[in-house]
């Protein structure tokens, strides 16, 4: 039997009772926000009405019209549901009972292409579409996400108030603000996912350096601690220092006893595919990727560490030094996966006629989202000092912290190598970092060979713009391919 209608409607329809779901319901309903409350599995709904949204304000709604009929209008519907094919039959659903001018949102990770179809096509009918990015996981979604909205820009007055009181704060700001149109808001979400990636990996790799120095756990979680009092403060290497101190019911660290065999969603892997596909360089978050996939190949990694060779070498030198060279190597590789997220994030907006606030970005990610972190504020200090900055590297304050942290970095890096380990995501920064800076590469010699072997043409030196091709053989005659233009 279905609810029955209140008097009171609701500000908001919130489909979707699964972790992050229930927990932004009851943030909404902390904010004297009115939501109703809809899951495909009825008993769900009706545990969660009875149980944590009980004596708070928050409705239930059993059917899509019953959902529909308890809102305001416009009516503003926001799902959390799985990405992909369930966010179009919701679509679907929803569109029969919705009148012109009605607002939908699409709060799961989807795809950003997805969310630019959708924009559209919900436009030529009349209904505003919203692709807004979440982060923050359980905890941010109760006390305040990070949330990144894009789409139909028309929507944003009548949402702006309600996502603005539920996102986090940061120095008293909002960690929201409309983003772009179509697919905006879920592209820079992704970027945040794939920089999340980056972080990740490193701070990983930083804790295997630590593992071959031969220090103890308990070390390695002051260590973390005494960084995150720093330039490193941030939200993964705080709960890194938990993680490597907690311990199991039998007294001993839990975290040596988890499989070292590393899950993903796909949004890094997004990420990846977006920088090639815009020829962007984004090196880190593609490592990070990568170090993830190689992870899954726990049986293969078994058999080959009894087989393949490695060097004999053992850490001789200063251990307290070298921790600190790993702190620098650690924040430059950071400030450089950064760089290459915000250039990516340029290169999209070039494309797609997105209006980025590169600034407004930074501060969205201040607070409430997993790469939430101090660094923040001097990337929003950088775009906001230069709306025209090609790259973070180029700021006044990272090219200084940078210049400080290379030496460390690079003896991070030859060290990590001489003792065998892998630091792919260190690695490749320090190696896009030397190529960026670098004025001639060895391209030229790409270029030759591609001619030599394809007629695909080259450019001189002073004369950018014209292609030509050699007859590098004698027999290759003076017919070049069509011309190379990426």
């Amino acid at each position: 039997m279905a609810c029955p209608i209140p008097s009171k409607k609701g500000d908001i329809g919130l489909i979707g009772l699964a972790v992050m779901g229930q927990n932004l319901i009851l943030n909404m309903a902390d904010n004297g926000i009115t939501v109703v409350a809809f899951n495909r599995t009825v008993e769900k709904l009706r545990n969660f009405l009875a149980n944590e949204a009980k004596g708070k304000s928050i409705l239930g709604a059993e059917t899509i019209p019953e959902l529909v009929s308890k809102l305001k209008s416009p009516r503003r519907i926001m799902m959390l549901v799985k990405a992909g094919s369930a966010v179009d039959n919701f679509i679907t659903q929803l569109l029969p009972h919705l009148e012109q001018g009605d607002i939908i949102i699409d709060g799961g990770n989807s795809e950003y292409q997805d969310t630019q179809r959708r924009t559209k096509s919900l436009q030529e009918n009349g209904i505003r579409f919203v692709g807004a990015g979440v982060s923050g996981g359980e905890e941010g979604a109760r006390y305040g996400p990070s949330l990144m909205p894009g789409g139909n820009k028309e929507a944003w007055p009548y949402i702006k108030d309600i996502f603005q009181k539920i996102a986090a704060k940061a120095d008293g700001e909002p960690c929201c603000d409309w983003v772009g149109n179509d697919g905006a808001g879920h592209f820079v979400k992704m970027v945040h996912n794939g920089i999340e990636y980056g972080d990740m990996q490193l701070i990983g790799e930083v804790y295997h350096l630590m593992q071959a120095l031969g220090i103890s756990q308990d070390q390695m979680a002051e260590t973390f601690q005494e960084w995150n009092c720093g330039e490193l403060d941030s939200f993964l290497i705080d709960i890194t220092k938990d993680i490597l101190r907690y311990k199991d019911k039998d007294g001993q660290y839990l975290l040596p006893k988890i499989r070292d065999t590393a899950g993903q969603k796909g949004t890094g892997k997004w990420t990846a595919i977006a920088a090639l596909n815009y020829g962007v360089p984004v090196t880190l978050i593609g490592e990070a990727v990568f170090s993830r996939c190689l992870s899954a190949l726990k049986d293969e990694r078994q058999k080959a560490s009894k087989v393949l060779p490695g060097p004999t070498a053992k850490f001789s030198g200063d251990t307290k030094k070298f921790l600190e060279e790993i702190r620098q190597a650690l924040y430059a590789s950071k400030i450089v996966s950064y760089a290459q997220g915000f250039m990516l994030l340029r290169e999209a907006a070039g494309v797609h006629n997105w209006k980025l606030d590169y600034g407004a970005i930074a501060l969205m990610w201040r607070g409430g989202c997993i790469i939430r972190s101090v660094f923040l504020a001097q990337i929003k200090n950088a775009f906001d000092s230069d709306k025209n900055l090609r790259s973070l590297l180029l700021a006044p304050f990272f090219l200084t912290a940078i210049t400080k942290a290379q030496t460390g970095w690079r003896n991070v890096v030859a060290t990590a190598a001489t003792l065998g380990v892998p630091t792919p995501a260190l690695s490749t920064a320090l190696a896009f970092y030397d190529g960026y800076r670098t004025e001639r590469l060895p391209a030229n010699l790409l270029q030759a060979q591609r001619d030599y072997f394809g007629a695909h043409t080259y450019e001189l030196l002073g004369q950018e713009g014209t292609f030509v091709h050699t007859n590098w053989t004698g027999t290759g005659g003076n017919v070049s391919a069509s011309t190379y233009d990426a």
